[in-house]
């Protein structure tokens, strides 16, 4: 797996649960918000393409916790993707820093409608073309 993107984030006080580590649904908005990052990186506003009749919704999440994080620490989420049929998988992973322990395995399965039409996108194909093949 080559991973094509990452983002360094930090855990906050408040996405801890009683036991003090990150409340598993936190670990869904660490994924969407470096998908929603990977995206403006190369280019692309959810708002603009919204406007434009281009919907990319999420199909199917799964994620695999293997090592929780707690409060302060920080961590790195990668991610990398193909094509399969009209959807996009993303495979994103989270690992805590320093040591880069792997602390969950995630793929969301992704597609888009396109004036409320579930429809292939050109324009995600042309983008993410050169990553298909890695």
């Amino acid at each position: 797996m080559k991973y094509i993107y990452e983002l360094k984030m930090k855990v906050r006080d408040y996405e801890c649960d009683l036991q003090g580590i990150v409340n598993n649904a936190n670990y869904q908005h660490y994924i969407e918000h470096t998908r929603h990052e990977f995206l403006l990186s190369a280019g692309i506003s959810f708002a603009k393409l919204h406007t434009e009749g281009i919907d990319p919704v999420v199909a199917r999440l799964t994620m695999a916790f293997k090592t929780p994080l707690k409060s302060g620490d920080e961590f790195v989420s990668k991610l990398y993707l193909k094509k399969e049929g009209i959807k996009y998988v993303f495979y994103q992973d989270i690992f805590r820093l320093p040591d880069m322990k792997i602390a969950i395995k995630s793929t969301v399965e992704t597609v888009c409608l396109i004036n409320g039409r579930l429809s292939d996108s050109e324009l995600f194909n042309n983008l993410f073309a050169p990553y298909f093949n890695e």
